[in-house]
């Protein structure tokens, strides 16, 4: 069984298939297992921003803050932090009529994040295998750049619907996430840490 890391771009998968669904206290590295049982998984790395409060669900950083715990009960899982950034920026309206400001959130550090962490891990060779949880084209480069200048295999995991046609053309490989791998791949309902219990969200 080959070596293999895999990167998971948070926000990316969470929107692609997890937001919608029951299956948000998801242990990645378990899912990575289920998506990868040909393959000796050897670490996840998941690159996030920790999310603003908003007025229709001010306990969504509570939740996020919450799972990142959890997450940090696992040894395999590596957690990396960008950042949000806000803006006011002018936006036509729907009717035509003017435009309006609105407070745009744009979520930053984090596609860099992933790139550099499967570059340098590809120079050092901590790996075999890297598979990408992802469909943002702008992940193409460092993918190529893996691929041929280290000559490793890079594969996709896509959480959306669709496949950037980019991707799919640069990939070694790409797999598709299957429903029946995120429903074997959860959390416990009560994790413990040095600080004590952590308990899955009610609304999850």
């Amino acid at each position: 069984m080959r070596k293999t890391y895999v990167y998971i771009d948070g926000f990316n998968f969470y929107y692609g298939c997890i937001r919608n669904s029951p299956y948000r206290w998801l242990d990645l590295f378990k899912f990575a297992q289920a998506m990868l049982p040909k393959n000796e998984v050897i670490r996840v790395k998941y690159f996030t921003a920790i999310v603003k409060p908003s007025a229709s669900d001010p306990a969504k950083v509570i939740r996020q803050q919450t799972f990142l715990r959890a997450l940090g009960t696992i040894p395999q899982v590596e957690i990396f932090l960008g950042s949000f950034q806000a803006h006011p920026v002018k936006r036509p309206k729907a009717d035509g009529s003017g435009s309006v400001e609105v407070m745009d959130m744009k979520e930053k550090g984090s596609d860099v994040n992933l790139a550099t962490e499967l570059l340098v891990d590809g120079f050092t060779n901590a790996y075999d295998v890297a598979v990408v949880v992802s469909n943002d084209s702008d992940l193409v480069a460092p993918i190529r750049a893996v691929r041929t200048r280290l000559s490793k295999t890079v594969g996709i995991i896509n959480p959306h619907q669709r496949q950037s046609v980019e991707l799919r053309a640069c990939a070694s490989f790409v797999k598709e996430v299957r429903t029946w791998t995120l429903a074997q791949s959860l959390l416990p309902d009560v994790l413990y840490n040095a600080n004590g219990a952590i308990h899955k969200p009610a609304a999850w």
